[in-house]
């Protein structure tokens, strides 16, 4: 299934809708550190509620770190400085889907890293600046996942 990972996550009640989300839709969640929050955190519970049992969560010193246990993965960015919508991506199964933190986005050191066809954004009204990261983790996964026939869904 797909990876998603979150690079240096600030609020807690973010990941903890995505650790539910990732538990109902089979990707990993992978976390990139420093965090804005401990993962023991009541508001990452709370928003998690009994789905951590059932997500597949790591977490990582660094970026390099990350990087380095999926040498084979296909990385698109999630960035409001995309060159395409995220629907005109054509996903595979182990591809990374890489978010920045809610109050910085991607540094631009590591978006100098990925192709610009793979820097991807989620179309928006004029004159807003970013979506929710849960939604935005929610919409681009569940169109990745769409695109592989919702593969061990039902």
């Amino acid at each position: 299934m797909f990876h998603i990972a979150l690079y240096e996550p600030q609020i807690a009640p973010n990941t903890g809708n995505i650790i539910r989300l990732v538990a109902n839709n089979g990707c990993q969640l992978h976390l990139i550190e420093p965090l804005g929050f401990d993962l023991e955190e009541k508001k990452l519970r709370r928003a998690g509620l009994d789905y951590r049992d059932l997500a597949r969560v790591s977490r990582y010193p660094d970026f390099d770190t990350f990087l380095s246990g999926y040498p084979q993965s296909r990385i698109y960015a999630l960035t409001t400085k995309g060159t395409r919508s995220h629907d005109q991506a054509d996903y595979h199964p182990d591809d990374i889907l890489l978010f920045g933190s809610e109050t910085q986005g991607l540094p631009t050191q590591i978006l100098d890293t990925i192709d610009p066809a793979f820097r991807l954004r989620i179309p928006m009204r004029d004159n807003c600046r970013s979506m929710n990261l849960s939604n935005a983790v929610a919409i681009v996964s569940y169109e990745a996942w769409r695109q592989v026939g919702f593969t061990d869904g039902h």
